[in-house]
């Protein structure tokens, strides 16, 4: 091999990461305490407590969650949001994050619908089981699954154990939040449904404008 393409390698190598380590990165989750957070107020809420380093949301009669408070720092677009969840019991999502898209809203659905449904809500008005990001995958109980967000102004992709599972050209099309008590998760927020859950490891991660595709 010339010795100029020795050189070069590391550099191309490094184009085809999905990020890079100069992008800053902050913790949003202490791992002692809810600094930072507030439990929403959604009817009939289950307890919200923190314990051995994870934040546990217990069943409530329909949702219990919590908002982020630090409002004012989030992005709108150009970042990614990665955190950990596992379902503890239950049937239906543990841990559906609400972000910022643009002006908009949206939220990430793990395991709805009976346990399975994960995707966007709402794209054009079609909610998670009914468009173009929909998936079926069988989430186990007392396991963690690491998830990870990114939105752009384009798109907006979320891995699932550093695997791609969505991919959504979101260009022309309504981002927008299911109608209901969700809404009270804005503009930052986790959720369960009728089911109890844990969260760690939540951080947020700026992006450059234009992020370099993988």
């Amino acid at each position: 091999m010339h010795l100029r393409w020795i050189f070069l390698l590391p550099l191309i190598f490094a184009g085809c990461s999905s990020t890079s380590p100069s992008e800053p990165v902050t913790a949003l989750f202490n791992g002692k305490d809810l600094s930072g957070w507030t439990e929403t107020d959604f009817a009939g809420r289950g307890r919200v407590s923190v314990a051995q380093g994870e934040l546990r949301l217990e069943s409530g009669l329909i949702m219990t969650g919590v908002n982020y408070t630090n409002a004012a720092k989030l992005p709108k677009t150009n970042y990614e949001v990665e955190y950990e969840a596992k379902k503890l019991s239950g049937s239906d999502f543990f841990g559906c994050l609400t972000f910022p898209v643009g002006d908009s809203h949206a939220s990430l659905v793990n395991g709805g619908w009976g346990g399975a449904v994960t995707g966007i809500s709402s794209l054009n008005e079609a909610d998670a089981s009914e468009n173009s990001t929909t998936q079926y995958i069988k989430y186990e109980e007392n396991r963690w699954y690491k998830f990870r967000v990114r939105v752009t102004p384009k798109a907006i992709a979320v891995w699932l154990d550093d695997k791609p599972i969505i991919d959504e050209d979101i260009t022309g099309k309504r981002v927008s939040m299911r109608a209901g008590e969700i809404e009270l998760s804005k503009p930052l927020g986790f959720a369960v449904y009728q089911t109890s859950g844990a969260l760690r490891h939540i951080r947020l991660r700026t992006l450059p404008a234009a992020p370099v595709a993988k």
